[in-house]
């Protein structure tokens, strides 16, 4: 009689299966929370790259008004006077003078003592409009003179007195070319020249009657 071995009994549609376990998933609430941190960080990097850039701007503008605005550059006869003293002062000086002189001479008092001013006068009108170049050329040459004169202290010192009968010169052109008061206003041409000529032998200087041409007049230089 055979003996059956013990054990639990076989089930009878075969071994028993084995279970597959799967990794739990992450609960929706943890993915939401990842989700807002990450927007949480991405909000906070661009508030302090735009606060950074402020600060920049900021930081600029502040240095930007506390540094002194830049002086402006001198122009014209003030720039001559405080930056650069006169070269060559007492040759410019008898050059100018001397350009006076000659034009003073040759448009203004020869034509007077010749008549030529007269009412009626042959050519009166051209030599009435040649001596209105020549009397403004006279005073911008006289004006350059004086101011030449700057650059020596001992030649400044002596023409100093000079320049209020040079500034009274300035009206005296337009008189000329009406031809009205020919006889003071050609004297007072005359005296500011030998003044000026007197002035210069003291330095020892010698101006003498260098005649302009007509396109120096019309220029007035």
């Amino acid at each position: 009689m055979s003996t059956r071995p013990s054990g639990p009994p076989l089930s009878p549609s075969g071994p028993p299966s084995r279970t597959t376990r799967r990794p739990p998933r992450p609960a929706s609430g943890t993915r939401a929370r990842g989700l807002v941190a990450l927007l949480l960080a991405a909000v906070l990097m661009t508030l302090t790259a735009c606060g950074g850039g402020h600060r920049a701007a900021a930081g600029a503008s502040a240095t930007a008004a506390a540094s002194p605005p830049a002086a402006a550059p001198a122009t014209g006869a003030a720039a001559d006077s405080s930056t650069s003293p006169v070269k060559l002062a007492k040759t410019k000086f008898v050059l100018n003078s001397s350009l006076a002189a000659g034009a003073t001479y040759q448009w203004i008092y020869k034509p007077y003592k010749a008549g030529t001013f007269k009412k009626g006068a042959k050519g009166r009108t051209f030599a009435l409009v040649k001596a209105g170049l020549a009397g403004a050329f006279t005073y911008n040459r006289l004006k350059a003179a004086l101011h030449d004169a700057q650059g020596d202290k001992t030649l400044a010192k002596l023409v100093a007195p000079l320049t209020r009968s040079v500034d009274s010169l300035k009206a005296l052109p337009s008189k000329l070319k009406k031809g009205e008061s020919p006889d003071s206003t050609v004297k007072s041409f005359q005296d500011t020249i030998n003044d000026v000529k007197s002035t210069a032998k003291k330095d020892g200087d010698n101006v003498t009657d260098k005649v302009p041409s007509l396109s120096q007049l019309k220029s007035g230089s």
